[in-house]
C-alpha cells in the first residue's frame, strides 16, 4: 500500500506529487482500461488516494488536513489525468466538496465530515447542477424548506453528480428556506442512503466514462440544520470563492494530463515507428519535427497558463479572476485540438477502437461541456477585465 505518512515529510509539496505518481502508476494506470470499457467507477484509484493520506488535500494544516492549496491541486489532477481523466475527475470533485466543506466548518462539521475525509475515511462531492438550469450551476431551484427549527427538507432535482451513489456525502444547492430572501440560495450537506435521495440510471457517457455523473431526485430529504453550510443565503458566496476556483483547477489539471499523455504518444510513435523501405523513423520528417514541436509549445504554454492562474489564486493576486477563467477555457482548446493532431501524426494503428488517443479523445470532448462552459469562462473572462460583475447584463 502507498502511503504518504511513509515519507519523510508528509506535508511538503513534493512529496505529495510523488506519492500521486506512484499511485498515478501502479494503482490507476493499472484500471485504466477497465474504468473506461465498463463504464465503471474508479475505486481503486480513489481508495489509494485516500489510503495515502491524500483525502484532505486541500484541507488547512490546523483542521488536520496537507494544507495544501490550487496549485497542489492542479498538478495532483494532472499527474492522475495523464493516466485516467476519470479518476481525476473524481478525486478532484472530491477535493471541491472538501473545500466548501473546509471553509466555514462548524465543530460538528469538523467532527462529522472534515475529520473523516482528512482520515480518508469519508468521499465527499458536490450536487450543483440542475436540469433545468443548465450551465447556468449557480442559479438553483432546489426548494429547502422548514419543517421544524431543527430540520430542513430538500426537494428537487440534481443532475451530473460526480461520484454520484459512491461519495459518503454530498454538498447540494437550494433556494433559501427563509421566504423573505428572494434571490438567495443556501448550501447543506446530505448522506448518502439519506431518506429520500433516490439515484438516476447509471451514467453511459461518449467520454470520461468512469467519473458515474448521476442525476438524483430529492424527495423532501430531511436535511438537519447542524448540515447547512454557513448562513442561510452564502451560496453564490460558495460558488465563487471555494466552488469556482477548486473546479476551475481541477478541471485544468486534469484536461491538460490528457494533453500532455497524447503529447507523449506522439513522441513515442515518431520515435519507433520505422519505414521498412528505408529504415529510417518517422521522427526523423521535417514535417513531422514541425508538428510535434508546434504541439509541445501549444501544451507547455497552456500548462504556464494554468499554473499561473493556480499561483495567482493561491496568493490573492489582481488577475485571479480571468487567469482562472481563462486556464480551463484554454486547456478546453488545447486537450482537444492536440489529441486529434495526435491521432493524424499517429495515423490508422491509433485509429481503432480501444487505442489510448481513442479514449483520450473521448475524454478531451468533455472539456468544452462541462460547465462552466469555455463560451461561459470566456464572457466571464472578459467582464473580469472591464470591472463588470460576472453575473448580470
Amino acid at each position: 500500500m502507498i502511503a504518504i505518512s511513509q515519507k519523510k515529510n508528509p506535508f511538503s509539496f513534493e512529496t505529495i506529487l510523488e506519492t500521486t505518481r506512484d499511485i498515478a502508476h501502479e494503482v490507476v494506470a493499472v484500471e485504466t482500461i477497465k474504468v473506461d470499457r465498463d463504464a465503471c467507477w474508479p475505486e481503486q484509484g480513489i481508495r489509494a488516494m485516500q489510503a495515502a493520506g491524500l483525502g484532505g488535500l486541500v484541507v488547512p494544516k490546523a483542521k488536520g488536513g496537507l494544507g495544501q492549496g490550487l496549485l497542489a491541486l492542479t498538478q495532483v489532477c494532472e499527474i492522475l489525468g495523464g493516466e485516467c481523466a476519470s479518476t481525476a475527475l473524481c478525486f478532484g470533485m472530491h477535493s471541491v466538496g472538501t473545500a466548501v466543506l473546509a471553509a466555514k466548518a462548524t465543530p460538528y462539521q469538523q467532527e462529522r465530515y472534515v475529520e473523516p475525509i482528512c482520515e480518508g475515511k469519508h468521499l465527499t462531492t458536490l450536487a450543483l447542477s440542475e436540469p433545468g438550469s443548465g450551465a447556468h450551476f449557480y442559479l438553483p431551484q432546489c426548494q429547502l424548506t422548514v419543517e421544524s427549527p431543527a430540520m430542513f427538507r430538500a426537494s428537487g432535482q440534481k443532475s451530473f453528480i460526480t461520484n454520484g451513489g459512491y461519495a459518503d456525502s454530498y454538498v447540494i444547492s437550494t433556494t433559501a428556506a427563509d421566504a423573505n430572501a428572494v434571490g438567495e440560495f443556501s448550501c447543506a450537506m446530505i448522506s448518502n442512503g439519506a431518506e429520500g435521495l433516490i439515484w438516476g440510471t447509471p451514467w453511459a457517457g461518449l467520454g470520461m466514462r468512469g467519473n458515474s455523473s448521476r442525476s438524483a431526485e430529492l424527495r423532501n430529504v430531511p436535511v438537519p440544520r447542524q448540515d447547512l453550510l454557513g448562513a442561510e443565503g452564502d451560496q453564490i458566496w460558495y460558488v465563487f470563492n471555494v466552488v469556482a476556483p477548486y473546479f476551475l483547477v481541477a478541471m485544468a489539471g486534469t484536461y491538460l494530463g490528457v494533453a500532455s499523455a497524447a503529447l507523449e504518444e506522439a513522441r513515442i510513435h515518431l520515435s519507433k515507428r520505422y519505414y521498412t523501405h528505408s529504415g529510417s523513423t518517422l521522427g526523423q520528417t521535417a514535417v513531422m519535427q514541425h508538428r510535434l514541436g508546434t504541439l509541445w509549445s501549444v501544451v507547455e504554454r497552456t500548462r504556464r497558463l494554468i499554473y499561473y492562474a493556480a499561483t495567482e489564486a493561491d496568493s490573492g493576486g489582481p488577475n485571479t479572476l480571468p487567469a482562472l477563467c481563462s486556464a480551463k477555457a484554454e486547456v478546453a482548446d488545447c486537450a482537444v485540438n492536440v489529441v486529434n493532431e495526435v491521432m493524424t501524426i499517429t495515423g490508422g494503428i491509433n485509429y481503432r477502437d480501444g487505442s489510448r488517443l481513442e479514449r483520450l479523445l473521448r475524454d478531451a470532448r468533455a472539456a468544452h461541456v462541462m460547465s462552466p462552459t469555455t463560451d461561459i469562462l470566456r464572457t466571464w473572462a472578459g467582464r473580469a477585465l472591464l470591472g463588470l460583475p460576472l453575473l448580470g447584463d
